[in-house]
């Protein structure tokens, strides 16, 4: 593809993103790569991962950004943890009795990133101003389960990992079913592993690829309408533009199957089916693509949600294989057969 530049010059923390208020850039001089056609050039493989919480911690209170000193201590017990859980563990030389956990996979697949944000903030969410997500309007409920054992619950599950039980394949969440992601969205929320994603461009259409269940979002750029509203997506339909040098994509039409938000793995609020979710790609500088996103459903919360992550310019794309051959759910249903055949 053809490329031309534009020498841009900015500041440390001279790009600012007016919606949320925070600003981001680099020191000395620097040149936007633009493609063909005129429009930054977002191509490439970016890193999510990062140390900075969703949401803000309680214990936090109204600060909004970290001193030095404290993302230095951050970062620090964060390797430590790291280092202490790649320790050698137990060798069993014994089975377990019948019916301990035998726990999952170790710390050698977790790829939590090893720094918070840029900035130092206190959370990714910049809106509200607490930095956590707001209450939920009245009669809404924040579905919670959890990755230790089933808590009973109704249909359709909306979290991404976790279950209501074992008596049907639609009892699991919907990464355990390799339908979406845990991290991979939309939108993007850093979780756990495999926190890269691959942008394509052209002139009349942008591809999101993830390496989480390497889901793909084919997203036109060429004003044509949103699908009608009964036509309803996993990830919904998006449509994207330019706004100056940011690429914006409104998404809309989500699956009555999925949550409007999920603050983790194993939360769930509301349902797709009132979400419109707009999400905003800026290049701020040769290593940095700022990804920022806004969930406005007030049918499900009191406010918007908007939230920000620098992203860093990755390596390569990798194999993500779900449970290797999907093997994983149907053995989660065969044991629980297996369970009540014993009379368990």
């Amino acid at each position: 593809m053809a490329m031309w530049l534009c020498v841009v010059k900015v500041a440390l923390f001279g790009v600012v993103v007016a919606s949320g208020g925070l600003a981001y850039g680099q020191v000395g001089e620097w040149t936007l790569p633009r493609t063909g056609d005129g429009h930054p050039d977002l191509q490439g493989v970016w890193d999510f991962r990062t140390l900075t919480p969703l949401q803000r911690p309680s214990d936090r209170g109204d600060q909004a950004v970290l001193t030095q000193e404290e993302a230095a201590e951050i970062e620090a017990s964060a390797a430590q943890r790291a280092l202490d859980a790649d320790q050698p563990t137990e060798v069993r030389t014994e089975p377990l009795p019948v019916g301990a956990p035998v726990g999952g996979y170790n710390n050698f697949w977790f790829d939590r990133g090893a720094g918070v944000v840029d900035d130092n903030r206190t959370s990714l969410i910049v809106a509200p101003a607490d930095g956590r997500v707001p209450p939920l309007q009245p009669g809404m409920e924040m579905v919670t389960l959890s990755l230790g054992e089933d808590i009973p619950g109704v249909r359709p599950v909306r979290v991404r990992a976790a279950g209501i039980g074992a008596d049907h394949w639609e009892d699991r969440g919907l990464a355990e079913r390799c339908l979406l992601g845990f991290n991979s969205g939309p939108p993007i929320v850093p979780a756990g592993y495999n926190q890269n994603f691959q942008l394509f461009q052209t002139k009349d259409h942008v591809v999101i690829l993830h390496e989480m269940v390497h889901d793909a979002r084919v997203v036109p750029l060429d004003g044509r309408p949103h699908l009608p509203a009964n036509v309803q997506q996993w990830m919904g339909d998006s449509r994207g533009y330019w706004e100056g040098d940011t690429l914006v994509v409104e998404s809309r039409n989500f699956t009555d199957k999925t949550s409007s938000f999920s603050p983790s793995v194993t939360m769930a609020a509301g349902d797709g089916t009132t979400l419109n979710l707009v999400e905003r790609f800026t290049r701020v500088a040769d290593d940095t693509l700022l990804y920022e996103f806004h969930v406005d459903d007030m049918t499900t919360f009191t406010a918007p949600i908007v939230a920000q992550i620098p992203m860093k310019r990755g390596n390569a794309m990798f194999e993500y294989a779900c449970h290797e051959g999907n093997y994983g759910l149907p053995n989660i249903l065969a044991g629980a057969r297996q369970q009540e055949n014993a009379g368990e």
